[in-house]
């Protein structure tokens, strides 16, 4: 490896927005992400819907029109 190049690595916290916290190394102190392997539906076998801007019942309305009609 070549010295003086790589980035330095410190501990850092990481914390989701369930409420999770972990451990691990990385270049930043401290990092917030909005999932994570404690809430993600692949690995909790959980499948929820994360609809903030109502695209799921505007689909259900456009397409309820669309039934009835035909």
């Amino acid at each position: 490896m070549k010295q003086g190049i790589h980035p330095e690595l410190k501990p850092a916290k990481i914390y989701c927005g369930c409420g999770a916290e972990f451990d691990t190394l990385s270049t930043v102190e401290e990092m917030r992400v909005d999932i994570c392997s404690k809430c993600h539906p692949f690995f909790t076998g959980e499948e929820r819907f994360v609809d903030t801007e109502g695209r799921v019942e505007r689909f259900h309305r456009k397409y309820a029109k669309a039934k009835k009609e035909g």
